[in-house]
């Protein structure tokens, strides 16, 4: 990936790891669980775990 697409997608996912939700879009069922970040260059799907204050990357995708 190059640089500035992983740039966008880091500091995409530092946003996420301090508010999830309002950083996020849902992926899928909005469940609060499954979440996506999509930049201009990247897509991300992420598990976020509430009790344990945890984020799992779960797919990163470049978008050319």
């Amino acid at each position: 990936m190059p640089s500035d697409a992983g740039e966008a997608l880091t500091l995409a996912l530092a946003d996420a790891c301090h508010e999830p939700i309002a950083a996020t879009q849902p992926y899928g069922e909005d469940d609060g669980v499954m979440r996506m970040i999509v930049t201009d260059h990247a897509f991300a799907v992420l598990l976020v775990g509430e009790a344990f204050k945890t984020i799992t990357v779960l797919q990163v995708t470049y978008l050319p």
